[in-house]
Formats: C-alpha cells, sequence, structure tokens
C-alpha cells in the first residue's frame, strides 16, 4: 500500500494485482480492449494504482522494413494509442525495430513507463469503472499482443474528492 494516503481516501483492501491483456484484431490495427475494476460507485469507491507494468511482443525483424508495437494504458477510452502527455494515460510501452535498406542488420529500441519513482506513493487514481489498454503495431507481418499488470489499492473517497476525480477523468477524455 502506498507511504502516505492521498487527502479525502481511506483505504478498503490491502494491495491488488490486476492482470490484463489485449490482441489487435488483425495485424497493424489499432485495438482496444476495457478491464472492468468493479468499483462501487454508490460508496465513492476509488482504485489508486501504485505501479503498472505492460509487456508487449516485440515487433518483427523485417529486412528493410522499420517495425513497432505501441502500447499504452489509459483511465478513459482512446481512438489511438497515446503518449504519457496526454491527460488519462498512466502507462506506455513503445518498441521499434529499425532496419537498413537492403539488409537483414538492425537496431531493436525501448521505451517503457512503467514503475513510479521511489519518492512518489501512487501514480494516480482511478474513479471510474474501467480502465483500458490500447495497442497498435506498424510493418509487422501479424497481430500483436499487450499483456500487463496493474497494481494498487482500492479506496474510499470523500464525497467533493469523489466528484472532482470523477469530473476531472471523464473532462479530460
Amino acid at each position: 500500500m502506498a507511504k502516505h494516503m492521498p487527502a479525502g481516501l481511506k483505504a478498503t483492501s490491502s494491495s491488488v494485482a490486476i492482470g490484463f491483456g489485449v490482441t489487435e484484431t488483425g495485424a497493424n490495427t489499432f485495438t482496444q480492449g476495457s478491464i472492468d475494476l468493479n468499483l462501487d460507485p454508490l460508496n465513492r469507491e476509488v482504485f489508486v494504482v501504485t505501479a503498472i507494468n505492460l509487456d508487449p511482443l516485440p515487433p518483427d525483424c523485417i529486412p528493410a522494413t522499420n517495425t513497432r508495437v505501441l502500447a499504452s494504458l489509459t483511465t478513459t477510452s482512446q481512438t489511438g494509442v497515446v503518449g504519457l502527455s496526454e491527460a488519462n494515460c498512466m502507462s506506455v510501452a513503445n518498441l521499434y525495430v529499425r532496419q537498413s535498406a537492403g539488409t537483414i542488420d538492425g537496431a531493436a529500441f525501448m521505451t517503457i513507463a512503467e514503475q513510479p519513482p521511489a519518492t512518489l506513493d501512487y501514480l494516480g487514481i482511478i474513479a471510474t469503472n474501467d480502465f483500458f489498454i490500447q495497442i497498435e503495431g506498424n510493418g509487422n507481418s501479424g497481430p500483436k499482443s499487450v499483456q500487463g499488470k496493474l497494481y494498487g489499492y482500492r479506496a474510499r473517497a470523500t464525497a467533493d474528492i469523489y466528484a472532482a476525480l470523477v469530473q476531472s477523468e471523464v473532462l479530460s477524455a
């Protein structure tokens, strides 16, 4: 559980790990999955996220072809994979393979944002019932997938904090 409880919240569970996964519906096709947290809105229940681990399949290594697999985890539904600059994006994992034209030589690159710095008590708070996983490949010969875990705990918010969290999450979608 967090080192310090966010103001206006009271923990109602110990730490929880929620596994998830989503596979592209076709090669190089944006696909989104929704994971239900089963929160109780009548009791102003929220989920305090303490860590996230995203593990996408690597892009294909195809001679003279740049390939990639992009994945993100957000608190609201998206129309594409998003970056950390988006208000509701909590984590990203981007994998690239860059190939030289006419050769099989290439280089792999990776960008992953999954763990909070040690000074943070939590990454964010999910106030609505679902979180969303997005994946999209480019240049790959088959569909790619991403699996992961969301770590955190359930908490009950005061009425004013709950209203502010829900409004902020929904309005920034």
